[in-house]
């Protein structure tokens, strides 16, 4: 699966998902994009965005979206570090155009 990670996400959590092709908003040169932006961009190109921004979803349309999306309830690294297989799990039975949230 292709991911990427927003810039409000560790890019450390690239490390907890062996397998899949992951790549971080500042490595592509989309950081500072606001979500809306984001979003656009990755569309077509990513199955799937992981992101902590808890407002994603109140100011996104996110219905019409191709992009599967995973909202992190935090974005403290050693959180989500101390939490890889639970991300992983959900990370691999995610489907597309799917939005979940887990918390951590």
């Amino acid at each position: 699966m292709n991911i990427l990670i927003d810039e409000c996400v560790p890019r450390q959590i690239r490390t907890l998902l062996p397998g899949h092709f992951v790549r971080t908003a500042r490595e592509i040169g989309l950081a500072g994009y606001k979500n809306g932006k984001l979003i656009e961009e990755a569309e077509g190109k990513f199955d799937l965005l992981i992101t902590s921004d808890k407002n994603l979803r109140y100011q996104q349309n996110l219905a019409s979206r191709v992009l599967s999306i995973l909202l992190l309830s935090t974005n403290k690294r050693s959180v989500i570090e101390s939490n890889g297989d639970k991300i992983l799990r959900m990370v691999n039975r995610m489907k597309p155009k799917s939005y979940e949230e887990l918390e951590l």
